[in-house]
């Protein structure tokens, strides 16, 4: 299988999340009471760790090669995209989950998830394009 392929297959997974995550599972908080949230939280949570760490190391993995093995404008767009999907999603989405976890979130902070996700949305709909635009089967 080529590392092209893989990478194909990593921002597939990546998208289908995202769009699942924006559109279903963060407007879905918006509906439970604040006990009910933090337990329900700790077992997406935990769950959906099997999930997202995998690909989005393995994704992280693979544009690394691929930038090692090739510097171009792909290589490097999707560097940088990735880089950015981290720091947010650490310093950004990682808070706000902590607070839910710890029950020190605010009523907002459901809504508040929904609308930052916008921008995660787009930058891993931009990858999975921008990747398949570039994936050669050859």
């Amino acid at each position: 299988m080529s590392l092209d392929l893989i990478r194909v297959l990593l921002d597939t997974g990546m998208l289908v999340l995202i769009w699942l995550v924006q559109l279903v599972i963060y407007p879905g908080f918006c509906y439970y009471s604040d006990t009910d949230l933090v337990v329900w939280h700790k077992k997406y949570t935990t769950q959906l760790s099997y999930i997202v760490m995998p690909l989005m190391i393995g994704q992280l993995l693979v544009t690394a090669v691929q930038l090692i093995n090739a510097v171009t404008v792909y290589t490097l767009a999707s560097g940088f995209v990735v880089i950015a999907l981290w720091l947010s999603t650490f310093i950004q989405f990682v808070p706000l989950h902590n607070s839910i976890a710890t029950k020190t979130a605010a009523k907002e902070t459901p809504q508040r998830l929904v609308r930052l996700n916008w921008i995660r949305t787009v930058l891993w709909t931009f990858l999975f394009i921008w990747s398949l635009f570039w994936y050669s089967p050859v």
